[in-house]
């Protein structure tokens, strides 16, 4: 499935999570696929602080539970601006706020076609 890989080839991706072995594996595995990587961030404010210097964003995968802050002010910026983005989590669509249940979620550890695909297909 090449194709869907293909879709993330020149996009700016956006990367909040605060475990570092998993937000270097996901940039490693996005670089490979041709993305830009816009971080990654472990914490909502560095996230903020990007969204607020960075105009070009093509999407956004964001974990859930950043040391027990939640990302959410986060994808309320990126809903506002129409950036796609997913919701990286263990969590059931059942446990998130109500604002969030239509949210696409990834599990850890994020498969990149899963990705594409909820992305950009």
């Amino acid at each position: 499935m090449p194709d869907l890989l293909s879709a993330l080839r020149g996009r700016r991706i956006l990367v909040v999570e605060d475990e570092y072995m998993m937000a270097d594996d996901l940039q490693y595995d996005l670089e490979k696929a041709g993305a830009k990587v816009v971080g990654p961030v472990p914490s909502v404010a560095d996230a903020l602080r990007l969204l607020a210097t960075e105009d070009a964003i093509d999407g956004a995968i964001l974990d859930v539970n950043l040391r027990g802050e939640k990302a959410y002010p986060v994808a309320d910026v990126l809903r506002d601006r129409g950036i796609p983005f997913v919701l990286a989590t263990g969590y059931e669509q059942w446990a998130l706020p109500g604002a969030y249940k239509d949210v696409p979620r990834c599990e850890k550890p994020v498969d990149l076609r899963h990705l594409a695909r909820t992305l950009f297909g």
